[in-house]
């Protein structure tokens, strides 16, 4: 009876949280404008979708700000997580009770900080204020998912190294990196899916021109949302599964082959 009541449980969970997107992706291929009348199968939606500069035009700035806010705070967050994690330990505490300041704020506390930080800086708002804005609220996420790696890695294991000759650099990356590899994957997902998810932090600091696609989709939604976005969020979701399937798969390899 336990077994399955928490099987009940389970797929309750799950529904409640799929079920929104599912009718979103069942609906990208309705026939009519209208959400909850169904006209018909098509793919006129997506036909559209490719046809609509301002949904490709913020599809593109939201793909370029998370690949490069991805790539640089998943290198800032890596070596900030092997700094501190070979600090002492009320230093370590201290800098990770900082690096859980950014986390636990309200998104709005620290859009508005970087947009008056930008103007004090007389930083032009466009894209690389978007950049820098995604970087800085992204890289502790990515600290948080190495650390734990780090802290399940020996700390003989470099140090070994280095009594046999290996060089700093060589420790680095053919010792630690190999070690730490899948926090730091699951750092740079959570840092991209993050980036594209966000809407406050890209509405207070974008600039003239530069939108990414949830500033697109509440731009559109005080004038009625175009079926197109339901299509959009539909390959956006397909997209990030099949990345999520190939990692998974890429590392039961990997780890079958140890």
């Amino acid at each position: 009876m336990k077994e399955k009541l928490k099987k009940l449980y389970i797929t309750a969970v799950l529904l409640f949280m799929y079920l929104p997107i599912i009718v979103l992706m069942v609906y990208s291929f309705n026939d009519s404008r209208l959400k909850m009348s169904w006209q018909g199968f098509t793919f006129k939606w997506y036909g559209e979708l490719f046809r609509n500069e301002e949904i490709l035009s913020s599809m593109y700035y939201t793909i370029i700000i998370a690949l490069g806010a991805t790539m640089i705070a998943t290198i800032l967050g890596t070596l900030a997580a092997i700094g501190i994690y070979y600090m002492g330990h009320w230093k370590r505490t201290v800098f990770l009770e900082i690096n859980y300041i950014p986390v636990l704020n309200p998104d709005i506390v620290t859009a508005v900080s970087l947009m008056v930080l930008f103007r004090l800086m007389r930083l032009e708002f466009g894209l690389t204020s978007l950049l820098l804005s995604h970087i800085v609220f992204t890289t502790p996420y990515v600290l948080l998912s190495v650390l734990p790696k780090l802290k399940q890695m020996s700390r003989a294991l470099p140090e070994a190294a280095m009594d046999l000759g290996a060089t700093p650099g060589t420790t680095f990356f053919q010792i630690i990196l190999p070690e730490i590899k899948p926090g730091i994957i699951s750092g740079a997902l959570l840092a991209f899916t993050l980036s594209l998810d966000d809407f406050v932090i890209s509405f207070f600091n974008t600039g003239q021109g530069i939108q990414t696609l949830p500033v697109t989709v509440y731009s559109m939604a005080k004038k009625g949302i175009n079926p197109a976005i339901n299509a959009i969020s539909t390959i956006v979701f397909v997209a990030i599964l099949a990345l999520l399937l190939i990692i998974n798969k890429r590392s039961d390899i990997i780890e079958e082959e140890v």
